[in-house]
């Protein structure tokens, strides 16, 4: 199902999903990085408590809205005519990807409230390696999008 109406406003359509996408992504990327160093960081200090600020903020205040923009125009995109073709398979790997920012997002917000609660259920290197999840997801989804291998 498609929407004719939606051709006209393709390329501002594609360009707030990218602009939407990339904030997320510089979330995605960032958010891991804030929870290796609030791991070893005391329950209650100065610092944790910093922490807790600039992790609410750069949750609630940049990634939830980029997300959420991000999948309301990469769905207009698909409701788009000629934008997928659906006999193709690399949207599969693309929406693999996406489902996985997702997914990704949702752990890393769970995580914030681990850390609001001063719990600190994983380690810093458990979170170094998180820090390179965002990295090998925009790899699978910029491959898909660009080189449509399937």
């Amino acid at each position: 199902m498609t929407f004719d109406v939606l051709g006209e406003y393709y390329l501002w359509t594609k360009s707030l999903h990218l602009l939407s996408v990339f904030a997320w992504m510089a979330g995605l990327f960032y958010l891991p990085r804030l929870y290796v160093y609030h791991t070893p960081a005391a329950p209650g200090s100065a610092q944790s408590e910093l922490f807790k600020v600039m992790e609410r903020r750069l949750l609630r205040g940049i990634m939830n809205p980029a997300m959420i923009a991000a999948w309301t125009f990469g769905i207009t995109l698909v409701l788009t005519p000629g934008v997928v073709d659906w006999s193709a398979g690399w949207w599969h790997g693309k929406m693999t990807g996406f489902l996985g920012m997702t997914l990704f997002h949702h752990h890393l917000g769970y995580a914030r409230k681990d850390f609001l609660a001063d719990q600190r259920r994983h380690s810093e290197r458990y979170w170094r390696a998180m820090n390179e999840v965002p990295t090998v997801l925009l790899i699978l989804i910029v491959i898909m999008v660009i080189v449509k291998p399937f």
